[in-house]
């Protein structure tokens, strides 16, 4: 198995080489490929050293699988001469997502839409895996008809840049800005850019990836996204109203049988996700839930996840595994 991880010396690029390495992906020939400054650093996977190539140099070793996190421009360009030679590419960007004709995927939830002819996959953005994880058993069983949801995002969604910025504010350095504002001790309403109805590309994205994960384009969803200074983790309220009424105890039965979720839900022990609780691991978690008293069907959850595994690198390689494991590469 030939594998490619594009954009292997960005901070997705290493979560995905470690997680490669950590869930033993059978990678018989492993090619690094990043950007013409990075072409010939070394990177280290299993205690071996390896080269890092160049996108035409990697395209030219026909790998079975690429994986992508080199931002939305590389994508569009790259991917689709990868798939051009017979690559599978899982894209971790926002390229493709949208795109009518690629599948937007989450293996425990739609992995089984996949086909040998899918060349060009997409990876869902980090905040919306999360809460469709925890949806999707529930939309199964008593149909979602409104999602509110409220997202406070690490700045590790960001990149290099925005980590270093939180850092240097707490140090008391003055150094490179990310945000417009400083972000230690602050919260800022500010994703991504604005789109024309006012809304945040951040917020948009949960918007229509949850309705094409889902499958369902009724589902009605507003979202709100907040850069808070936490350095990994992204943590979402969520307030969901059914077609369907619901039982809470079924509620969490079917969450903590859901593959992937895991539910932190006792509040005698004060116990509940938090993006500290939820950093290095690959789970969903799920907590303060409770039902909605203002309105009828209603439900407040509390799911929190680590953005750079679930909610990136672990999500593309699970896609990969399945690839795999079905004889689809």
């Amino acid at each position: 198995m030939k594998v490619a991880v594009v954009g292997a010396t960005g901070m997705v690029g290493h979560v995905m080489l470690k997680v490669l390495e950590e869930r033993n992906f059978p990678v018989t020939e492993l090619l690094p490929v990043a950007s013409e400054k990075s072409v010939g650093k070394t990177i280290k996977f299993k205690e071996k050293d390896y080269k890092i190539i160049g996108l035409q140099d990697a395209v030219n070793e026909r790998p079975d699988i690429a994986l992508f996190s080199a931002g939305g421009g590389t994508s569009l360009d790259w991917a689709p001469k990868f798939a051009e030679v017979g690559t599978t590419v899982v894209d971790n960007s926002s390229a493709w997502r949208m795109d009518a004709t690629k599948k937007l995927v989450v293996p425990e939830i739609n992995a089984d839409i996949l086909t040998k002819e899918d060349k060009i996959i997409a990876n869902p953005n980090c905040s919306t895996i999360q809460m469709v994880m925890a949806l999707a058993p529930l939309h199964k069983k008593y149909k979602i008809k409104r999602i509110v949801v409220s997202t406070y995002q690490s700045v590790s969604g960001t990149g290099v840049k925005a980590v270093k910025q939180l850092e240097n504010e707490i140090a008391g350095i003055e150094g490179e800005m990310a945000y417009f504002y400083p972000i230690s001790r602050n919260a800022i309403p500010h994703c991504d850019v604005f789109e024309n109805n006012g809304y945040t590309k951040e917020e948009m994205k949960l918007v229509r990836e949850t309705q094409k994960i889902l499958d369902d384009r009724s589902i009605a969803v507003t979202a709100t996204a907040v850069r808070i200074p936490t350095a990994g983790g992204h943590s979402e309220a969520v307030n969901v109203e059914f077609q369907n009424d619901f039982d809470l105890k079924d509620v969490r039965h079917l969450l903590e049988s859901t593959p992937g979720v895991v539910v932190q839900d006792d509040l005698e022990k004060n116990s509940y996700p938090m993006p500290i609780l939820a950093h290095d691991k690959d789970e969903v978690f799920v907590g303060r839930i409770r039902r909605d008293e203002s309105q009828p069907n209603t439900l407040n959850m509390w799911i929190v996840s680590d953005n750079l595994r679930k909610g990136a690198a672990t999500n593309t390689i699970q896609i990969a595994e399945y690839l795999v494991k079905e004889e689809l590469v």
